[in-house]
């Protein structure tokens, strides 16, 4: 009997589970939608928004196409319904807590659980996590009840005895680019944006956790652990915590009411994480089991990439440093702004985010600034610029406005900035917090505090103060060791600081006009904006046209410029430096040349600049939707002249030359962390490839340097300086400068002989001409991707292009060039 009596008790104890952890169900099948004043629901698809769900049904023409824009405003000034019913195990409701996690409702949302009112939101930016557990049953009904935003805003703008800039989106917060800008769209949105997570536990949960780096050297990394966590403070709780897979040790963990619950941790001879070009991104998978005696109670990983990065900014002669350090060495970065793909963010898939950063890595470049009027992005964002080697420049959601400051507004702000810098932290690429885009230039500059009394500015300005100079200074700081920046640009163009301290955005081109000589003698610490027009590809013009003609005078098309001066500009700056054909298609393509010249041209005289200059993010990488814009990609993910220029001009080892007063003078740029030897053979020859002038260039470029390697009195030599190039040769590789604007070369018309080979991933394209091709750009109306394109043809040097395609069929592959587009 007793023997009996053991091995019941054995038995027993060996059926007991050996976890316990939380179930976590995600609520995203089966719901519907409708107009609150309608009576017939249709399925909605979550995550999503109301106009992918119109659209999903044909209940709208899509806003993308044509001047649809103007016909689905009413979506935005109605309220709509959502709701779902979902069933819950019997195993699960029996759980001790039940949470809701709403991780992006858009934007003022009432949340009904079984008819009880459980949530009302209004920031799409923040998660909100309700307790359930009372109100949940086998069989749920969930309904969220969306109302438009205009009712919300008048009611708090009436609150103030005077008018903020700009509009009524400062009071809602949500995707400021909605409310339409100048080169996107007025959509605003409101759904399911982001997963509802039912989270179902007993004793323990983990929200989060945040790996702090302590001591980072060649020998060893010390690493502390830090885990918010839910549940009943219990002794005898350890970890068990493995390192890329493979177990390293067990800890006791202590409790603590300030940091959860903690572990240290070591890494012996550690992997440093490094920006593109310049080492390997290495990423750590840390993952941390934690268990009580008996059982699993819950997991974590994250993966850690170990580097150091601080904002340098220093006093110096000049003003003052504006650059970044990783692994304590000086960093130049070379990116450009990002804003959301999409105007609706369902439609951005996991594809199109690892597209378009393999052509930011394609592009050489190493740093994206996440612009103030879009969203904080979704992790898979983050994980591939981990990945990858990108550096972010994170703007905090405000852009070209100033806010409100009562009491609710900043509450609501402290606890978005809170749920972002949580969730964000432990990536490697965040490189600096932002605290908004252009607010404070737009206070001090663009006339906003015309007309005011100097009570109501003294109480606007303080009101900026509390959120960007308080909140989220010191929410970056008390939750992360990432540096924070009050406001970008730090000085105003008009303000002639602009050029000595801190970042700049210089809008005197495009806005005011200037040549874009300006960007050769007006370099600054750090260029975080500046930008040029242009039109987007073929493919996106027939698409917003739904045609086949390239037709860009029409209403439908003009839709698509946003800025109200655009087309003007254009062809205001197009007439100074490049000719202006007449028709259509060769318009299109002269002003992608004419936005990547202007903008090559900053990038490389801020490069030649460095160290004075350790920066430059041209604006803007890529589109919300099918426009003219200042985009280097389009829409449709088609690379423009400016992304293919700059991917040169980004390239670690730049030659660059700029002639000042008859002077040639030959830059030589090197980003890399080692010395590069240069031999170098200049030449000067005609069009047809006869040498002028040649000299040969011997040195050596030190790590991280840029210095003047070569100088020449032009008026020593006898040539036409409108039939002539500089070629600069380092064995197959070589740089290009003309001594005449494009428009003035005296370029000849003569054959491309093109001989096409099929590939198992294309076609190779040979090309080559008895005369030198300005600009050449080789386009087709077949799926794919060219290796190179709007490249200069030398005469008799042939040069192979890739075009990658999932076509199997013969390609028509056209070719467009400057020559044949002189007059």
């Amino acid at each position: 009997m007793r023997y009996s009596f053991i091995l019941l008790i054995l038995i027993c104890f060996g059926c007991q589970p050996k976890h316990d952890v939380p179930v976590t169900i995600e609520l995203n099948n089966n719901w519907q939608f409708k107009k609150t004043t309608d009576s017939v629901w249709h399925s909605a698809t979550v995550l999503g928004n109301v106009f992918s769900d119109l659209l999903d049904h044909d209940l709208i023409e899509d806003p993308f196409i044509g001047n649809n824009e103007e016909k689905v405003q009413w979506v935005s000034e109605a309220d709509w319904e959502y709701k779902t019913i979902f069933s819950i195990e019997e195993e699960t409701l029996e759980k001790e807590k039940i949470e809701l996690n709403f991780e992006g409702l858009d934007t003022y949302a009432s949340v009904y659980l079984n008819d009880s009112l459980i949530l009302k939101a209004n920031n799409a930016f923040r998660e909100w996590k309700v307790d359930v557990k009372q109100f949940l049953n086998e069989q749920n009904e969930l309904r969220i009840l969306f109302e438009n935003t205009s009712k919300f805003e008048e009611v708090e703008k009436e609150k103030l005895p005077y008018e903020l800039p700009e509009g009524n989106r400062i009071f809602t917060r949500k995707a400021q680019f909605q409310y339409g800008w100048d080169w996107g769209p007025k959509l605003n949105t409101s759904g399911i944006w982001r997963p509802i997570k039912m989270v179902a536990w007993n004793d323990f949960r983990i929200r989060n956790i945040e790996v702090i780096q302590n001591v980072l050297n060649d020998s060893i990394a010390r690493l502390e652990s830090h885990m918010d966590y839910e549940g009943f403070d219990q002794e005898n709780l350890f970890a068990d915590y493995y390192l890329n897979g493979d177990l390293i040790g067990t800890h006791d963990l202590e409790m603590t009411k300030n940091f959860g619950l903690f572990f240290n941790f070591e890494i012996k001879n550690p992997r440093l994480w490094w920006p593109h070009n310049l080492g390997e991104p290495y990423l750590y998978n840390i993952k941390v089991i934690v268990k009580d005696d008996k059982k699993i109670l819950d997991s974590i990983s994250v993966k850690k990439g170990l580097r150091t990065i601080e904002l340098i900014t220093e006093k110096d002669s000049i003003g003052e440093s504006f650059y970044f350090k990783v692994n304590d060495v000086p960093v130049y970065a070379k990116g450009a702004n990002y804003i959301p793909q999409h105007s609706f963010q369902n439609k951005v898939k996991d594809d199109d985010y690892e597209k378009l950063l393999n052509d930011v890595v394609d592009a050489n470049m190493n740093m994206l600034r996440v612009w103030g009027g879009g969203i904080y992005e979704n992790d898979v964002f983050y994980d591939l610029c981990d990945e990858k080697g990108i550096l972010v420049w994170q703007d905090f959601m405000f852009a070209c406005a100033m806010y409100p400051g009562d009491d609710n507004f900043l509450e609501n702000v402290q606890q978005e900035a809170s749920d972002n810098v949580k969730r964000l932290r432990n990536h490697a690429s965040i490189a600096l917090w932002c605290g908004n885009n252009e607010n404070s230039e737009g206070w001090h500059r663009w006339g906003w505090q015309a007309n005011r009394s100097e009570a109501e500015k003294e109480e606007i300005w303080n009101n900026y103060l509390k959120v960007f100079d308080s909140i989220l200074p010191n929410t970056v700081s008390q939750l992360t060791d990432t540096d924070y920046w009050e406001s970008s640009p730090k000085y105003g163009r008009g303000n002639p600081k602009y050029k000595t301290e801190g970042d700049a955005h210089d809008w005197w081109i495009w806005h005011d006009g200037y040549p874009f000589e300006h960007l050769d003698e007006n370099v600054p610490r750090f260029m975080s904006e500046f930008g040029f027009q242009s039109f987007p590809s073929y493919e996106t013009i027939r698409y917003i046209n739904q045609s086949d003609s390239i037709e860009i005078n029409s209403d439908s098309f003009k839709n698509h410029q946003k800025h109200s001066r655009g087309f003007q500009i254009i062809e205001e700056y197009m007439q100074r430096d490049f000719p202006v054909p007449e028709n259509p298609e060769d318009y299109v393509y002269m002003s992608q040349l004419l936005q990547a010249y202007g903008i090559t041209k900053g990038i490389e005289a801020q490069r030649r600049a460095k160290p004075y200059n350790m920066g430059t993010l041209y604006w803007q990488l890529n589109d919300c939707w099918p426009a003219i814009s200042w985009s280097s990609i389009d829409f449709l993910g088609n690379w423009k002249a400016l992304h293919y220029k700059a991917k040169r001009s980004f390239e670690n080892v730049l030659i660059s030359s700029t002639i000042e007063k008859h002077i040639l003078r030959t830059f030589a740029a090197n980003d890399t962390l080692s010395n590069v030897p240069l031999n170098l053979e200049f030449k000067i020859i005609d069009f047809e490839g006869n040498i002028i002038w040649n000299d040969t260039v011997t040195d050596i470029l030190n790590s991280n340097e840029s210095k003047l390697i070569f100088a020449l009195n032009l008026n020593d030599l006898d040539f036409d300086r409108s039939s002539a190039v500089l070629v600069i040769s380092k064995d197959e590789k070589k740089w290009l400068h003309y001594f005449s604007k494009p428009k003035d070369l005296k370029l000849k018309e003569g054959e491309i002989l093109k001989k096409i080979t099929k590939t198992d991933d294309g076609f190779n394209i040979e090309l080559s001409s008895k005369t030198l091709q300005k600009d050449v750009f080789l386009y087709t109306k077949t799926n794919g991707h060219f290796s190179d394109n709007f490249f200069d043809l030398l005469p008799n040097q042939p040069k192979t292009i890739e075009f990658s395609t999932q076509e199997n069929e013969s390609v028509n592959f056209n070719i467009k060039c400057i020559n044949n587009l002189i007059r």
